[in-house]
C-alpha cells in the first residue's frame, strides 16, 4: 500500500511529486530545499549552514507528518552545489541526527532547484 504524506509545515511540492510517500512501514521523503514553509520564500543569499538548517527542519516536519522522526531515518542523500561546503553542511547535519547515524551519500551536482546550495532526501522507518 502507498500513502501520500502532506504537511503545511514544509514547502509544498512544486511539481508532480509528493512531499513523502509511506509504503510498507517506510517513509520516502522527497528532497527538501531551504524554502521557508511559512512564507514560501527562499533566500539564496543564505550560507550553506543556514540553508542546511532550514532543509533539515523541513525534512523533520515531513517525517513527523508521516508519524516518523529524524531518529528513525535509515538513509539520506545530500546533494551539494559545491563539495567544498561539505564540512559546514556536516556540522549542522550532525545536530539533527542521533546515533546510530543514518547511512548517507553526499554528492556534488551541477545545479539544484532554485540554485540552492543543498538538498537532502531521506528514507525512514515509521
Amino acid at each position: 500500500m502507498k500513502k501520500e504524506i502532506k504537511t503545511d509545515n514544509a514547502p509544498q511540492a512544486i511539481g508532480p511529486y509528493s512531499q513523502a510517500i509511506e509504503a510498507n512501514s517506510f517513509v520516502f521523503a522527497s528532497g527538501q530545499i531551504a524554502i521557508d514553509p511559512a512564507t514560501g520564500n527562499l533566500d539564496t543569499g543564505l550560507g550553506v549552514e543556514q540553508q542546511t538548517r532550514q532543509v533539515l527542519n523541513n525534512l523533520k516536519a515531513v517525517l513527523e507528518a508521516a508519524g516518523s522522526s529524524m531518529a528513525k531515518v535509515v538513509k539520506c542523500t545530500v546533494f551539494l552545489q559545491d563539495l567544498n561546503d561539505y564540512a559546514a553542511m556536516n556540522a549542522v547535519y550532525g545536530e539533527f541526527f542521533p546515533a546510530p547515524y543514518p547511512a548517507r551519500a553526499a554528492v556534488e551536482v551541477a545545479r539544484l532547484p532554485k540554485d540552492v546550495k543543498v538538498e537532502i532526501e531521506a528514507i525512514a522507518i515509521k
